[in-house]
């Protein structure tokens, strides 16, 4: 089983997907990882990408959601922001994928961000994201309010490897 814990940038994808890896004894992967380098460099010039920016970066994904899945369970924190992506990403059948949406405020999101150090996103992009964020549909939907012990809580009374 995959499971992907998307959500715009300061959601708690990584802490999240983080302590679901570590509680279940499965490998954790950040989709960040994979970007390629101009990317990472749009980014951090506070230029959204654009999904011809993205297909890349979402076939090495779909790539590695395949081959991680051949070696067992894992854990991707990815935003996932449009359902084009989602299908892009749902190489497995569904019952070998679990999405794990974590939905918050933007107020909230954005003081997140403003603490966050050491990463290539740029705050300013923020609304960006939230305005090519595409709600799933197919998705458990975790409120972010809360703190991590909480909403890992949460997560695991519904879904449990």
């Amino acid at each position: 089983m995959i499971y992907v814990i998307m959500g715009v940038s300061g959601s708690g994808k990584t802490t999240i997907g983080k302590l679901l890896s570590e509680q279940w004894d499965i490998p954790f992967y950040d989709a960040d990882d994979f970007h390629p380098e101009s990317n990472k460099y749009k980014m951090a010039q506070g230029m959204p990408l654009t999904d011809e920016d993205r297909w890349p970066w979402l076939e090495i994904l779909a790539n590695k959601i395949r081959h991680w899945n051949d070696k067992g369970d894992a854990v991707l924190a990815c935003s996932a922001l449009k359902r084009v992506y989602r299908r892009k990403l749902a190489v497995l059948p569904e019952n070998q994928m679990q999405w794990v949406f974590l939905n918050g405020a933007p107020g909230l999101i954005s003081e997140r961000l403003s603490e966050r150090r050491g990463h290539f996103f740029d705050p300013k992009l923020l609304q960006s994201q939230f305005d090519t964020l595409e709600i799933p549909e197919n998705a458990l939907e975790v409120d972010i309010a809360d703190p991590p012990e909480v909403i890992l809580d949460r997560i695991e009374r519904v879904i449990k490897p």
